[in-house]
């Protein structure tokens, strides 16, 4: 056995460099948006010189077919009544909105969603972001307005897919058309179908309420979850949308790395992150300490604060390292320069050797849909590339050496990892290293805010491992 798993697993050290971001197929489910006006549009690339057809599928019929090459990456505007809903009428109901996009061969695939003062990016996580079981991540949104919302889609891949959703029923969670009896929602959907569950932020109780809701499917279903709009800074005036796509469980982790944003605000904790246990007696810990910060039961959150990155070096660099006793969802906050309007997050995937070596490529990555009909502007957007990969690695970015003032740096707490933290890249990027690597983006203009990460949720197999020692874990025990 010993032998056959160390087989299993030279074989996946030999196909690493394969498993990122990219896949074969994607899905995005809509969201519910109490603003109005964005243009959502896909970005999507390759590393494969031979150019390929991805196709757009909404509810089962093709949407546009898109050829992309390496060096050719390319954008396709989405009609928003595919993906998003400002409509009360259309939550809380099985509708048809939704996206999935299908080629021969891999590919990265984004939704970006902008206009001309709000912004975000919602990364697909391909085959590994779709599961049976979920817990809902929201902005802890810190006023009500009514242009603020919590927002979570569900998107079946298969016909009579069951769904349940479950609450706190202590929480006092208002839903947008939705008056269900007790803490909990079941629905059917078919392929291809959709389903919002969406709360004002008028209403207090959704703030928070609907943090740490459970989804449980019988089949496959895909989930973007955040707030449109929402603002979770300490001094909230403005807003911005704050969504991603989630990850099932069993693609969780429970050590993680982040690297500071580009925010400048002072004392408003534009940064940090959010963490969701999905069982109870999960013990939060940061930066190595010794003390946890938090004990949780499945489907709490703990608010991690923006003071606790800690600065390395004398570049303005600064890192954060999180463990948990038991796997959770990791959020990263996102705030940009001197503005609390700025919110954006995006999910962190966990750190583990079975992390790409390669991240090939990532296109058109200083634009966002914010021109005249949705077309993609750079206009005063600025981006920062986070570069997370295993100590000792030779890093390039585009083939080149990457400047020593933007990292190495090393992680509290964890000497088996590093970061790099490179402002003001452009156009089309790859990333190589020797060794584990994953990375993703924070920009901003106006004041708007986003990010993602695009490697970490390989749909390789799942194997039981320990952090940091997974050899001795497929091996040993």
């Amino acid at each position: 056995m010993k032998r056959f798993l160390l087989s299993l697993v030279l074989i996946f050290l030999t196909i690493n460099p394969l498993f990122a971001q990219r896949d074969t197929e994607h899905w995005i489910a809509p969201y519910y948006d109490s603003v109005g006006g964005y243009n959502n549009m896909l970005y999507l690339s390759t590393d494969s010189l031979t150019p390929i057809d991805v196709t757009v599928y909404n509810n089962n019929a093709v949407v546009t077919t898109v050829t992309i090459s390496k060096g050719s990456p390319q954008t396709y505007k989405v009609t928003n009544s595919l993906i998003s809903t400002g409509t009360t009428t259309e939550a809380f109901n099985v509708g048809n909105k939704g996206l999935y996009l299908k080629a021969a061969k891999p590919f990265y695939c984004s939704l970006r969603l902008a206009q001309s003062v709000h912004g975000e990016v919602i990364t697909s996580k391909g085959r590994a972001g779709i599961g049976k079981t979920f817990f809902v991540a929201t902005a802890p949104n810190t006023n009500t307005s009514s242009i603020q919302n919590f927002t979570a889609g569900v998107l079946a891949t298969e016909d009579n897919t069951n769904v349940t959703v479950s609450w706190n029923a202590t929480a006092g969670v208002v839903f947008i058309n939705g008056t269900p009896t007790g803490n909990t929602q079941s629905f059917t959907l078919q392929k291809g179908q959709s389903f919002i569950l969406a709360g004002s932020g008028s209403q207090s109780a959704n703030k928070t309420g609907f943090i740490g809701a459970k989804i449980v499917a019988d089949k496959p279903i895909t989930l973007t979850n955040g707030s449109c709009n929402a603002n979770f800074s300490t001094a909230p005036s403005g807003s911005d949308p704050v969504l991603d796509q989630s990850v099932p469980v069993d693609r969780l982790g429970n050590t993680f790395a982040m690297v500071k944003t580009r925010s400048t605000a002072p004392n408003l904790n534009m940064e940090g992150g959010l963490i969701v246990a999905t069982e109870d007696n999960t013990q939060v810990f940061l930066n190595g300490g010794g003390n946890s910060v938090a004990t949780l039961a499945a489907g709490e959150w703990y608010r991690i604060n923006e003071t606790s990155y800690v600065a390395q070096g004398t570049s303005g660099h600064s890192n954060m390292f999180i463990s948990t006793t038991k796997n959770v969802y990791l959020y990263q906050f996102i705030g940009i320069m001197g503005s609390d309007a700025t919110n954006g997050f995006n999910y962190i995937p966990p750190l583990n050797c079975f992390l790409p070596r390669k991240i090939d490529e990532i296109g058109k990555i200083n634009e966002m849909p914010i021109g005249t009909g949705g077309a993609s502007a750079v206009q005063d957007i600025i981006v920062k590339l986070n570069i997370l990969t295993e100590t000792g690695s030779t890093v390039l970015l585009n083939g080149m050496p990457i400047a020593a003032t933007d990292g190495p740096y090393p992680v509290a707490g964890n000497t088996n990892w590093v970061t790099y933290g490179i402002t003001g890249v452009t156009g089309n990027i790859n990333i190589t290293s020797t060794k584990a690597v994953t990375a993703g983006i924070n920009g901003g203009f106006s004041s708007a805010g986003y990010g993602g990460y695009f490697a970490g949720f390989s749909s390789i197999p799942v194997i039981a491992k320990k952090q940091e020692n997974v050899y001795l874990e497929l091996f040993l025990n």
